[in-house]
Formats: structure tokens, C-alpha cells, sequence
């Protein structure tokens, strides 16, 4: 198998793999509301060759960015924030401190 056909297999793969699914969530459907994930995709590839070999490679990566709300008054986009998490991690920590001192 030579580089070429190397490349077009792994793009071929790569179609199957990184689609429309891929960036929007299953919907969750919760009373009158519909939550619709949303992630950013990226995805690279490369080789090289010489000397009678070659190679060729690539990936794929995923990361969580927010979410659609449809509701019967609209639809919103709601943005999840890496400062946020960190904040709700360090207030989890901090209640948990408390009550896991009353405990003593």
C-alpha cells in the first residue's frame, strides 16, 4: 500500500468517524425544554516518506463547549467555562471541608 492510498484510507475512516454526531450531542428532552450538547472538534493529519517507506497519521479531538437550550420562548447558547468548573471544584471542596469538620 503505497502513501497515497494510505492517506485516502485514513480519510475514509476519518468521514465515518468525525461527523455531525460528533460536534452536536444526542438532544435531551427535559419537560418543555431541549438540551442539545455542543463540542469543538479538531482534527490533523500528516506523514512523510523516503527511502522506499512512508507513513501517514493523524487524530482527532473533542472538548466540550456548551450547550443549546431550545425552550417554546427560544433558543440559547450557553457556554461552559474551564474558570467556572475550577470555581464550582474549589466551592464543592470548601463545603465539604466544612461539613467533614463538624463531623470532629
Amino acid at each position: 500500500m503505497d502513501a497515497f492510498e494510505r492517506l485516502e484510507a485514513f480519510l475514509q475512516q476519518l468521514r465515518r468517524n468525525v461527523g455531525v454526531e460528533t460536534v452536536y450531542g444526542t438532544p435531551v428532552h427535559l419537560k418543555n425544554r431541549t438540551i442539545i450538547p455542543i463540542a469543538k472538534v479538531g482534527y490533523g493529519f500528516g506523514g512523510f516518506g523516503g527511502g522506499g517507506s512512508s507513513r501517514v497519521g493523524g487524530g482527532a479531538t473533542a472538548k466540550p463547549v456548551g450547550a443549546l437550550e431550545v425552550t417554546p420562548d427560544g433558543t440559547r447558547f450557553v457556554r461552559f467555562s474551564e474558570s467556572r468548573r475550577t470555581l464550582m471544584a474549589v466551592g464543592v471542596g470548601l463545603v465539604l471541608g466544612v461539613l467533614l469538620g463538624r463531623g470532629n
